[in-house]
């Protein structure tokens, strides 16, 4: 894994479940992170987020997070736009 590489929530789910095999293989999660290439914040931080999920589910969810963000955004910008409207009829410009 190149430094600075973001991961796709599939490559996350495969990573993890390496990890999983190696660690249930006798090896410590130090050393099953450094043989995938990341480190054990980085797995904990993925555990916690994508913990069980299968990769279909994975990249549903981080499809979903994009959808939210744009909506946020979008909502952002029409309650903007509202204030701004109720301002000119008001006469406050």
């Amino acid at each position: 894994m190149a430094k600075g590489q973001r991961l796709k929530p599939e490559q996350i789910v495969t990573l993890l479940r390496q990890i999983d095999v190696l660690t249930t293989n006798g090896k410590t999660l130090a050393q099953a992170c450094k043989e995938v290439g990341t480190v054990e914040q980085s797995y904990y931080r993925w555990r916690k987020m994508y913990g069980g999920m299968q990769v279909d589910q994975a990249r549903k969810y981080k499809d979903l997070e994009l959808e939210n963000t744009r909506l946020k955004k979008l909502v952002a910008d029409l309650s903007l736009r509202e204030v701004m409207l109720k301002e000119v009829i008001k006469g406050n410009f």
